[in-house]
């Protein structure tokens, strides 16, 4: 199974081992080496328990999607490739013939936020024009050679991009298990790559995983209740000397250090909306030197949108039907921010 998780009967009970899948155990590979090593056995023993103690109503649908995408594949086309700024996974890997077959699998495990992405000859049309945001963080750092933690990764796309840049390696988390889910089959398709999406939150990433070049914290600040602890934690993870890239909403000039909102443009967990001049002051309160703001972009109705592979609402539903400068709620519309700065040697 694709899954990695077997059962075996102990009296009336049905008790999960987890056998690790394939990619995971590339991971584990990677850490042991160098100064992830301390690491391994930490993520291990937590990939194991997360796996045996999973509980989701929906994963035997997407776990049987999966299974049956891997058994429409021709395993000898793997591979992955950017062109014209899209990414296409497997590109020679499925017959025409399973057009329709696979298209219907890969709608099992929607809604696809991050993307756009190919799967074989499926094109998936995602929530986020994410190649857009990419474009926008490409310039700002060298990313040849960088191994990379990516918070908040979702389906690991930006982990693609990155590579495709010239990073040595990238591991997300993500607590999302469709995300994850998505991220393992994208990574099966792609032939394994040095692109890892793991189950977890930045809380509950251990301490001893440290030594990356770079981290990314893209959209996540703002569901952090303390956002300078956040910012801390974000430190930890790098080596002397490397990098952060954190991007996240700001309030525009005139209204003040910050707005508190319950909710924001129809998001939960949304709990303070900073100026620039904030966000520079949490950032160096946290530790951060060489503070630059290398981008401002609001966010627009053609970048995040409903499609066919993302039917709820999205962004165009969230702003006020008479201003679109305004979320439904009263608040600024989206305007997002990218920092980069250094970790002090």
């Amino acid at each position: 199974m694709f899954s990695g998780i077997k059962f075996r009967r102990n009296g009336s009970d049905q008790k999960p081992i987890v056998s690790l899948p394939s990619e995971y155990q590339a991971l584990l590979e990677f850490l042991s080496a160098d100064s992830f090593s301390a690491s391994c056995s930490d993520i291990e023993q937590y990939l194991t328990d997360y796996w045996n103690n999973l509980k989701h109503g929906d994963f035997p649908r997407w776990q049987a999607a999966i299974d049956e995408i891997l058994g429409l594949r021709d395993h000898s086309q793997t591979g992955w490739q950017v062109e014209d700024d899209f990414l296409s996974l497997a590109p020679n890997g499925f017959p025409e013939s399973n057009h329709q077959q696979l298209e219907q699998a890969l709608r099992q495990l929607m809604p696809w936020r991050k993307g756009p992405v190919g799967i074989g000859p499926v094109n998936i049309d995602t929530e986020w024009r994410s190649d857009w945001k990419w474009q926008r963080l490409l310039p700002h750092l060298d990313w040849q050679g960088m191994r990379i933690l990516d918070i908040g990764a979702g389906n690991g796309y930006y982990g693609y991009r990155m590579l495709n840049a010239g990073a040595e390696a990238v591991i997300g988390v993500d607590p999302t298990l469709l995300s994850v889910m998505q991220s393992r089959l994208m990574q099966h398709c792609a032939g394994q790559p040095a692109n890892w999406v793991l189950p977890m939150t930045l809380e509950q990433v251990p301490e001893n995983l440290s030594g990356f070049d770079v981290v990314l914290s893209l959209g996540v600040l703002y569901h952090r209740k303390d956002p300078v602890e956040h910012l801390q934690k974000l430190r930890q993870c790098l080596k002397p000397g490397g990098r952060v890239v954190v991007e996240t909403f700001v309030i525009p000039p005139g209204m003040g250090d910050s707005i508190e909102v319950d909710r924001y443009a129809r998001m939960r967990n949304v709990y303070q909306i900073p100026s620039v001049g904030l966000l520079r002051e949490w950032m160096e309160q946290a530790g951060w030197r060489d503070i630059h703001m290398v981008d401002l972009c609001r966010t627009s109705v053609s970048e995040q949108r409903s499609t066919d592979w993302m039917r709820f609402e999205s962004l165009a539903e969230s702003l006020d039907k008479e201003d679109n400068k305004l979320t439904v709620e009263g608040g600024p519309a989206p305007v997002r921010m990218v920092c980069v700065a250094n970790k002090a040697e």
